[in-house]
């Protein structure tokens, strides 16, 4: 084999053997699916029912590597004005200045501070929840559903979790209406995100699923070509 052939093999050898070692330690950058990420909530109706209500239109960004979770940062901001009690004058009560003054503060936010793995595919993140102009410590627990390739057309690579916590309204400053709307605030919620940075077509191979990048090396460096 001529020498300069086997030094290009050399090289292209090494170039693949950082790359996959890139990959392996650095967080995939995922932008939230504002369609197919949503929040409800629930809170006592005056002891009678759990009124319930969603907040859509979600914006806001994950770095995630799955196989290393510590590292994984999240920041998400919730448009309140997209909250909907399934009625348009329920609504607007809930919008009014004396509950979440929604006029005043447009926008609740969630800023990760500390990721946890607790299984092979539940976490908690914790991390600070500002609501009504009041910053407060959040903690989810969550579940990672499922990492791939999505199966229709543009095939964006996803990640998709579902999660659950509670919170007290009156931490928040919304103490309004005591006697008929119950303080604490039980929270579900259900996200998809995509990968950053790609077209549609995913040159990159994202039909691989997480385990596959994990277990096969050479196809993780082939992300690099």
């Amino acid at each position: 084999m001529p020498r300069l052939h086997r030094q290009r093999l050399g090289f292209a050898a090494l170039a693949l053997s950082a790359c996959a070692c890139a990959l392996a330690g650095e967080p995939v950058q995922y932008a939230i699916d504002p369609v197919h990420t949503r929040v409800m909530f629930e809170i006592d109706h005056a002891g009678f029912s759990k009124a319930i209500g969603t907040v859509s239109g979600s914006e806001g960004s994950l770095a995630f590597d799955v196989d290393d979770w510590s590292t994984a940062k999240l920041d998400v901001t919730l448009p309140m004005q997209r909250l909907d009690m399934g009625d348009a004058g329920w609504s607007a009560s809930v919008f009014a200045p004396r509950f979440l003054d929604v006029a005043r503060y447009p926008q609740a936010r969630f800023v990760s501070t500390r990721v946890e793995r607790l299984a092979d595919n539940l976490g908690t993140v914790c991390g600070e929840f500002t609501l009504h102009g009041t910053t407060r410590p959040l903690c989810m627990q969550f579940k990672l559903n499922r990492i791939g390739r999505y199966p229709l057309p543009p095939f964006r690579h996803t990640v998709g979790f579902s999660a659950t916590a509670t919170l007290k309204r009156s931490d928040f400053g919304i103490t309004a209406w005591r006697s008929l709307i119950g303080d604490e605030i039980a929270l579900r919620i259900e996200a998809e995100l995509t990968r950053r940075g790609n077209g549609n077509g995913d040159n990159n191979g994202d039909a691989r699923d997480a385990g596959d990048r994990t277990r096969d090396p050479l196809r993780r460096a082939s992300a690099c070509l």
